[in-house]
């Protein structure tokens, strides 16, 4: 709903009521003697109970609208910050090695070594903290679902079907591809 709801006028039309040839059923006059008896009063109840009516339908409506804005509004937040702690933790990886950037004029070539050993085991605990798991089925069955075969080769020392080398790790996200695993996998 994007404006106001507009309220229908209508008037009464004396001839179709009723009113003019005096004609009422006997609902009719039982309900207007219960009102005090005056045909008048009963309509301006009536009236009155059209318009509160109207006013909370006019109110609901309004309501349900807000809701829907509000709605849309969490659910566009939520895509567009989802990925914040994420991001948060990615940090600490971008920093170690601008760290090791910085100091790889004096280092050695051990200590750039596990700096980046450490640097890589961070990013690893930081993916494993969200749910990215790697995916390396060295050894392991080719499963299509999980790995792209980008070469077949004989091989006398696995199983027809095995991957024998895996080109690049795959990853997944609690459980749904990220990406397959490049494998190299045992002929037929």
């Amino acid at each position: 709903m994007t404006g106001q709801a507009e309220r229908p006028e209508t008037e009464i039309d004396e001839e179709s009521s009723g009113a003019e040839t005096g004609a009422e059923t006997g609902a009719e006059a039982g309900a207007a003697e219960t009102e005090g008896g005056d045909a008048g009063t009963a309509l301006a109840a009536a009236e009155a109970k059209a318009a509160e009516n109207w006013e909370r339908y006019v109110r609901a409506a309004a309501e349900t609208e807000n809701v829907r804005k509000r709605a849309s509004r969490d659910v566009e937040n939520a895509h567009k910050f989802a990925l914040e702690r994420f991001g948060k933790e990615l940090l600490a990886v971008k920093d170690g090695l601008e760290m090791a950037l910085a100091a790889s004029e004096n280092a050695s070539v051990e200590s750039l070594l596990e700096g980046s050993a450490a640097t890589l085991k961070l990013l690893g605990s930081t993916m494993e903290r969200f749910g990215i798991e790697q995916l390396d089925p060295d050894g392991e069955p080719f499963d299509p679902e999980w790995h792209e075969a980008i070469d077949v080769r004989p091989s006398d020392t696995v199983e027809p079907g095995t991957v024998l080398t895996v080109v690049q790790k795959g990853y997944s996200l609690n459980g749904r591809l990220l990406r397959p695993a490049m494998v190299i996998v045992a002929a037929d």
